[in-house]
C-alpha cells in the first residue's frame, strides 16, 4: 500500500467514526422533543387536528432542505454543508423550546426539519464515499447509530420529565449536541476528498417520472413511504396515545416510542443476517405485514381495556410498538439498497427519488394521522400508519414478482 493510499485509508476511518457520531446526534436532536410532545401540546391547548397541522411544518422544512442540500453538497462538498446545518439543527430545537406561541413552535419545527434533511443528505452522501474507500458496507450500522440516539433521547426525556421542564430539557440537548457536532464534523472527509464537488460537464442524470423502466422505483418509494409513515406516527403520537387516551402518567408515556426505538436498534443490527439467510424482500414483506397486524391490534385492545386494567393495557401497547419497530427497522435500508441496485437506473437518482418521498411521508404522515384523529379518535387513527406499513409489505412482495434480483446486504 502506497503512502497516499495509507493516508486515504486513515482519513476514511476517521470519517467513519465521525459519521457514527453524527448519525447518533441526528437521532438525539431530531427526537429530543418526542417524550415532551404531550406537555408541549397541552401547554398550547392544541387539538389533535391542529397539532397535526403543526407537525406538517417539519415536513415542509425537510422537503425544502432535501431539495436544497443535494445541490449544495454537489457544489460545496458534504463537510461544508454539514458545517452549516449543524448550527441550524440545534437552533431549531432552541426555537421549539422557547416558543411562546404556536406560530413560533411551527417556525422552530420548520427549521429543525430543514436542517435535519440537510445533514441527512450530506452525511449519507459522505457515507457512500467512506464505504467505497474502505471497501466495506457500513450504511446500515450508521442508521443503527441513529436509532440508538433516538432511543437514548426518548428514555432520557421520559426519565427527567419530573425534574426538568420541556424547555430545560430541549435547551440542554441543543447545547450538548452543538458541542459534539462541531468536532465530529471537522473529522469528516474534506471537499477535496469526498468526491461530491461538481466538475465541468458533470451534469446529474435523470430518469422519467413515469414509464415501465421506473415502475420498480415507484414500488420502492411506496414501500419506504409506508415504513416512514409508521415510524413518524409512532414517534409523534405514541406519547399522546398513552397519556390522553389510555390515562398513563407523564414520563411513562415515553415508553411506547422507547420500545419502538429499541426494537429498531435490534432489527437493524440483525438485519444483515436475516437478509442473508432468508432474502431481503421476504424478510421485509413478512415482518412488515405481521408487525402491522400486531401493532394495531395491541392499540385497539388496550384502548378498550385501559379503563379497567391500565397495567395490562400499557404492557400490551408497548409490545405492539416493539413489534412495529422491529418490523420497520430493516425496511428503509432495504428499499434504499434496492433503489441503488436497480438495473438501468443510476444509483444516486434512484436513491434520491425514493428517499425524497419517504422523508416527506415521515413528516407529513403524522399530520394525516392527526386529522383522522380529529374526525374519530387517536386509537382508530393509528389504523392509518398500520395500513401504510402493510402497504410496504405489499410493495416488497411486488418487487419479487417484478423479477428484481434479491439484493443481499453484507457487513
Amino acid at each position: 500500500m502506497t503512502g497516499n493510499a495509507v493516508e486515504i485509508s486513515l482519513l476514511a476511518r476517521r470519517a467513519r467514526n465521525s459519521l457514527w457520531s453524527l448519525f447518533f446526534l441526528m437521532g438525539i436532536v431530531s427526537m429530543a422533543w418526542v417524550p415532551r410532545i404531550p406537555e408541549i401540546k397541552r401547554s398550547f391547548d392544541l387539538s389533535d387536528g391542529f397539532f397535526g397541522i403543526v407537525l406538517i411544518c417539519s415536513g415542509i422544512g425537510a422537503a425544502l432542505g432535501a431539495q436544497v442540500s443535494g445541490g449544495m453538497v454537489h457544489r460545496f462538498g458534504s463537510q461544508n454543508v454539514t458545517r452549516v446545518a449543524q448550527i441550524f439543527m440545534p437552533s431549531g430545537l432552541v426555537v421549539v423550546a422557547l416558543a411562546p406561541a404556536p406560530a413560533i413552535l411551527m417556525a422552530g419545527l420548520f427549521l429543525l426539519g430543514f436542517a435535519y434533511a440537510a445533514i441527512d443528505v450530506s452525511v449519507n452522501s459522505q457515507a457512500v464515499v467512506v464505504e467505497k474507500l474502505l471497501s466495506k458496507r457500513l450504511m446500515v450500522s450508521f442508521h443503527g447509530a441513529w436509532s440508538i440516539g433516538a432511543f437514548s433521547t426518548t428514555v432520557f426525556g421520559g426519565a427527567i420529565s419530573n425534574l426538568l421542564t420541556p424547555r430545560e430539557n430541549l435547551l440542554l440537548v441543543a447545547v450538548i449536541a452543538l458541542a459534539i457536532y462541531i468536532p465530529s464534523t471537522e473529522r469528516l472527509l474534506g471537499s477535496d476528498r469526498d468526491q461530491h464537488l461538481g466538475v465541468a460537464g458533470d451534469e446529474p442524470r435523470s430518469i422519467p417520472v413515469f414509464g415501465k423502466a421506473v415502475i420498480p422505483i415507484w414500488l420502492m418509494a411506496l414501500g419506504a413511504l409506508g415504513a416512514l409513515i409508521g415510524e413518524g406516527s409512532a414517534s409523534d403520537w405514541g406519547g399522546i396515545l398513552l397519556e390522553d387516551h389510555l390515562g398513563v402518567t407523564k414520563g411513562v408515556s415515553a415508553s411506547a416510542f422507547a420500545s419502538f426505538a429499541l426494537a429498531m436498534i435490534i432489527s437493524r443490527f440483525v438485519g444483515d443476517h436475516l437478509f442473508h439467510r432468508f432474502g431481503m424482500y421476504q424478510v421485509v414483506s413478512t415482518l412488515a405485514l405481521a408487525s402491522s397486524i400486531i401493532w394495531i391490534s395491541s392499540i385497539l385492545i388496550s384502548w378498550q381495556i385501559s379503563a379497567t386494567n391500565q397495567t395490562v393495557a400499557l404492557i400490551l401497547v408497548n409490545i405492539g410498538f416493539f413489534v412495529a419497530g422491529f418490523g420497520i427497522g430493516p425496511m428503509f435500508p432495504a428499499f434504499m439498497l434496492a433503489a441503488g441496485t436497480t438495473p438501468g437506473i443510476p444509483a444516486s437518482v434512484g436513491i434520491g427519488r425514493v428517499a425524497f418521498l419517504a422523508i416527506a411521508g415521515y413528516f407529513i404522515g403524522p399530520t394525516i394521522t392527526g386529522l383522522i384523529s380529529e374526525a374519530t379518535t387517536l386509537p382508530l387513527a393509528m389504523i392509518y400508519p398500520a395500513m401504510m406499513l402493510a402497504l410496504g409489505a405489499l410493495m416488497a412482495r411486488k418487487l419479487l414478482r417484478f423479477g428484481l434480483a434479491d439484493a443481499k446486504m453484507s457487513s
